[in-house]
């Protein structure tokens, strides 16, 4: 877990904090926009925290990679440049859509590629 990028501290100990026996942080991102607080993946499945909930509840959602069935990233502007000119992603599970804001490229990039390898790599 020394390795383990994040944003902001807090955020990291409360996925910490969720761990099961054996399972490692790859990173937590701080989101930005409304509706997700943050972002965490581990070596086993995707954590985001959604403050949506009406009445200011949040909850925190464990997203297995075996679940998520594509990863996209979002733009509202066409490819003219970069594949990762926009700090979006789009998590795909079943018919519900999580999407994720950051404040920069460099984390939606690693946060799909971290997803995209999860889900090209698995068995079955």
């Amino acid at each position: 877990m020394a390795n383990a990028t994040y944003d902001r501290k807090e955020q990291f100990q409360q996925i910490q904090s969720g761990l099961l026996h054996g399972e490692q942080i790859i990173a937590v991102y701080d989101a930005v926009g409304t509706g997700t607080g943050f972002i965490g993946l581990t070596d086993r499945r995707v954590i985001i925290q959604d403050r949506s909930f009406v009445g200011k509840r949040y909850a925190i959602t464990s997203i297995p990679y075996s679940k998520i069935t594509s990863v996209s990233v979002v733009s509202n502007k066409s490819w003219g440049g970069s594949f990762f000119s926009t700090g979006a992603i789009a998590i795909h599970v079943g018919t519900h859509t999580y999407e994720v804001e950051f404040r920069g490229a460099q984390k939606s990039h690693h946060v799909h590629n971290v997803i995209l390898h999860h889900l090209t790599s698995s068995p079955g």
